[in-house]
């Protein structure tokens, strides 16, 4: 019998064979032609994240000004954001809310216990349980966290911490302790509203570039090990059964730190970061693998059966558990016809019982 989304995923976490290949695509945009082919972008996945909002300043979100090119707001993580009113994907941070010369113990974040962090976008918290309840009866559904690394970026400024982490790490330690402690709280608040411990927990956190990443190992041990440690010890006492890690780029230098700091999986594999599933398997024999769809050039470059072959790996490492394919995302560059190529795989080949009768 098909299993749902829930057990099929869970059973692929749980190093067991699911029925098929588990999926996690999330797309940029989702064009009619593609809904007319393939159907709703929701029902190519598996898993949904859903993140209350962990931001320390909700209350300051306001906009402030416009001129003739952009929108100047604060956003609810304290920045003063530049948006530009046409020809621009990204934003612009403009000011943030611990600049030097800031005490990071003077600067307070707002309640992790703001019943308003745990709505999910809905009118009240009756609405919130019934989005919540539709989800899980249609998704294997995980709490979504930032990490000690990004978030921090985010109220110290990209440039500024990479120079503390460098010039002065106790700094940037006690601003990564403090971040971490706030994310943390959120996210156990959440496990306990939303009765998510069957399922866990994943920690965003891009802390790489292709080549490696963007701090030494020795940096990283000092700065931010202690704040994992902690951040996933209080997930899996608060009854997460699986913590994994969502990191861009090539985090092989610092992945055992992380291992032994309590993560169990990590997505998404970036081909072109030099993060290859086969050897990620061979060295991490339990370590639950998500992603490893090429879509910076595989599926944007082809041929159509260069992305069946990629697919193909991916689903022969995922037949006993331990792997749910996916992409980082699926960006407007890449063309119908090889997403066309991947999805029939994943559809056929990825069918376990149906390639369990071809053999």
């Amino acid at each position: 019998m098909a299993m749902t989304s829930r057990e099929r995923v869970l059973a692929a976490c749980a190093f067991r064979p699911p029925d098929r290949i588990p999926r996690y695509d999330k797309f940029w945009q989702y064009p009619a032609e593609w809904e007319a082919r393939f159907g709703p972008a929701a029902e190519l996945t598996d898993i949904w994240i859903l993140p209350p909002d962990e931001t320390p300043f909700p209350s300051r979100a306001r906009p402030v000004r416009e001129d003739a090119s952009s929108q100047y707001a604060i956003d609810p993580w304290g920045r003063l954001i530049r948006t530009p009113k046409r020809g621009a994907y990204f934003t612009e941070t403009v000011e943030v809310p611990i600049p030097d010369g800031v005490d990071p113990e003077a600067v307070e974040f707002e309640s992790p216990m703001d019943e308003r962090r745990y709505l999910l976008g809905c009118a009240d918290a009756a609405a919130a349980a019934r989005e919540l309840a539709r989800l899980n009866a249609r998704y294997c559904v995980f709490i979504k966290t930032g990490g000690p690394y990004l978030r921090t970026t985010f109220v110290r400024g990209e440039a500024e911490f990479l120079q503390d982490i460098a010039a002065d790490p106790e700094l940037a330690q006690a601003l990564a302790d403090k971040v971490g402690e706030h994310i943390t709280a959120v996210g156990v608040e959440a496990l306990r509203r939303w009765d998510l411990r069957d399922t866990g927990v994943w920690i965003y956190d891009d802390m790489a570039y292709n080549d490696a990443p963007m701090f030494s190992p020795a940096a990283f041990e000092r700065v931010f090990l202690p704040a994992y440690r902690r951040m996933i010890a209080a997930y899996k006492a608060a009854g997460a059964r699986y913590v994994l890690l969502h990191s861009d780029g090539h985090i092989l230098p610092i992945l055992d730190m992380l291992i032994d700091a309590g993560i169990d999986g990590l997505n998404p594999m970036e081909r072109r970061a030099g993060m290859d599933p086969v050897q990620l398997r061979e060295t991490y024999p339990r370590l639950i693998l998500t992603g490893g769809m090429c879509n910076s050039d595989t599926l944007i470059n082809g041929p159509a059966e260069r992305v069946r072959a990629q697919a193909r790996e991916l689903i022969d490492l995922g037949r006993d558990g331990g792997v749910v394919i996916g992409t980082h995302s699926i960006s407007p560059e890449v063309p119908i016809d090889l997403f066309a190529a991947y999805d029939e795989t994943c559809r056929t080949y990825g069918d376990f019982a149906l390639t369990a009768a071809w053999r």
